[in-house]
């Protein structure tokens, strides 16, 4: 405290690790400083046990079962379903922790041991390289790791207690001599003690002196494996073979090969997974919705936009009211828009991962052509975002209000009393040009499957008074290169990818919405440049946008 020159005063608390040398009254450092305080005239600090070593502690007398049963058999339940999986991930997200999957990595250095199991648990013993070359066996696909024998045990119990009835699967031996070598089949392990035929069944072997991977059908084209209750039995090679870390090779039953290409002659396995394999939709031959991808429609969408009149002389903006899920998507959808017409990345409205609505405020968003040139004439209006629980998020009396035109830019919503006539905020004398004129529902893409009954019903509530008012709606598809892998790799396969078709299908069914006024988008969201492709799906939105928006005024003639 003196070398330091600290203020005794300011000695709020002590964290130490309990030992005796730490905590004595007498000699200890915590009866030392007492004394010290109690000389001064000054309050004894708290005294706290350090939570890190009391985990490390506790290590020390927990035997492995104890923990391992219950960490394993949470990982599993999460990890076994494609649909469990996604609705942790977006669990995690609506939290806003700093995770976006099951913990893979932490820098606290206690338990080194038992964080190591955990990791290998959830973390696929897959480089770069083989995961590219495996993965170009199939279509476009995901790959699900159910089963990691270096944790769960090389036993077949333990293979078929976690990979049984799980749909098409791979399994991925490792050995020393450096060769990635498995086998596929598209149907599900059920122990019935049956061979299985299975035309798409095949085996492969992956190293690095290989630019490809090596397939293998079947010799008769027909067989798959047998269906028993060891490990993966693929007549020629069977996995785990009498549950120990070895596989045993039958020269001729069932697929034909070289043993040295296939594993090197070396069975002993360093590890050995099975994955699900999950079809995300492959390449349509031609695109279900035409789209140029050109500078020069660039040019042309955004002059059409900037030029835009109304058939309406009072109203020389068009309002569009954004609706949608926290997290969806809407902030994030007009700083992309600004982005476009200013030239470089803006981050004008407060947009982010959280739980709750990070917009809780009205807002209306003018955009402008440049950095100090015209506004366009289109107004794109923010609100509190949607949320599951009966009261919260958007009121159904404040989106009648926000239609009307009665709120006013910077209202601050009440979650508990919507917006009347006597508070100040309320716009009482309101013309066509203070209304909306178009509502756009956001929706993310990852989530089309995982709205709950209760969003769906708030969705169809608001669908229904939007239809009574009579404003025309759409809706907008974001996060489309995060929900498909074809679509990550290149933005204008949108149109050609059969699971983004499949998605705004169901979406379409879901809420009533037409397929035609369901639009893809993608948002800027860590980029630093601006990128020609999502411009184009940005700007053909909003010319969508004003489309619907003058259907609203032909009414109102």
């Amino acid at each position: 405290m003196e070398k330091l020159d600290l203020d005794w005063s300011k000695l709020a608390s002590i964290t130490t690790d309990g030992a005796p040398s730490m905590v004595g009254e007498t000699r200890g450092l915590i009866g030392r400083m007492n004394r010290e305080l109690e000389k001064r005239g000054l309050t004894a600090p708290l005294r706290v046990h350090c939570l890190i070593h009391q985990q490390a502690l506790c290590c020390k007398v927990l035997t492995w079962d104890s923990v391992m049963k219950v960490v394993v058999s949470c990982i599993n339940f999460i990890r076994a379903k494609g649909l469990k999986h996604r609705q942790f991930q977006e669990f995690l997200s609506e939290l806003e922790s700093t995770h976006g999957d099951v913990l893979y990595y932490t820098e606290v250095s206690f338990l080194p041991n038992l964080l190591g199991v955990i990791m290998s648990v959830v973390t696929s013993s897959l480089s770069g390289d083989q995961e590219k070359k495996l993965l170009s066996l199939f279509g476009h696909v995901r790959l699900s790791l159910l089963y990691k024998a270096s944790v769960q045990g090389y036993t077949a119990a333990a293979f078929h207690a976690r990979c049984d009835s799980q749909g098409p699967t791979v399994v991925a031996a490792y050995n020393k001599a450096g060769f990635l070598f498995g086998a596929y089949t598209s149907k599900d392990y059920t122990q019935n003690g049956q061979p299985i035929n299975d035309d798409k069944a095949f085996l492969y072997s992956i190293n690095d002196e290989r630019k490809k991977a090596l397939r293998v059908s079947s010799a008769n084209g027909q067989y798959g494996f047998t269906n028993g209750n060891t490990g993966p039995n693929f007549g020629t090679l069977v996995f785990l073979f009498n549950n120990t870390a070895t596989v045993q090779y039958n020269a001729g039953n069932g697929y034909n090969f070289e043993a040295a290409d296939m594993h090197g002659d070396d069975l002993q396995l360093t590890e050995c997974e099975v994955y699900r394999v999950e079809d995300v939709g492959g390449r349509l031959t031609k695109p279900w919705r035409n789209m140029q991808w050109t500078a020069e429609r660039k040019r042309q969408l955004k002059e059409k936009i900037q030029n835009y009149k109304s058939d309406v002389k009072s109203v020389s903006q068009v309002r569009v009211l954004l609706v949608g899920p926290v997290g969806a998507g809407k902030s994030s959808f007009f700083n992309s828009v600004n982005s476009v017409f200013r030239g470089n990345m803006t981050s004008q409205a407060i947009c982010g991962s959280a739980g709750t609505s990070l917009t809780t405020q009205f807002r209306t968003f003018t955009i402008k052509s440049g950095k100090s040139g015209e506004p366009i004439p289109l107004i794109l209006c923010d609100t509190m975002g949607m949320e599951e629980a009966s009261g919260a998020g958007l009121d159904m009396e404040d989106i009648v209000n926000i239609y009307k035109g009665h709120v006013q830019d910077r209202y601050q919503f009440n979650p508990i009393t919507p917006l009347s006539e006597d508070v100040p905020g309320y716009r009482k004398h309101v013309s066509l040009k203070d209304q909306i004129h178009c509502v756009v529902y956001v929706v993310d893409a990852c989530r089309v499957s995982l709205m709950s009954t209760k969003m769906l019903e708030k969705f169809a509530a608001i669908r229904k008074k939007t239809n009574q008012i009579g404003i025309p709606q759409l809706v907008l598809l974001t996060k489309v290169d995060e929900a498909c892998l074809l679509v990550s790799e290149e933005l204008q396969n949108v149109y050609l990818s059969h699971y983004i078709q499949r998605k705004i299908q169901e979406l379409s069914a879901s809420l009533g919405i037409p397929v035609s006024g369901i639009l893809p988008v993608k948002n800027y969201s860590q980029e630093l440049e601006l990128n020609q492709d999502t411009d184009i799906l940005l700007l053909s939105a909003l010319d969508q946008m004003l489309n619907y928006a003058d259907s609203f005024f032909e009414n109102q003639l």
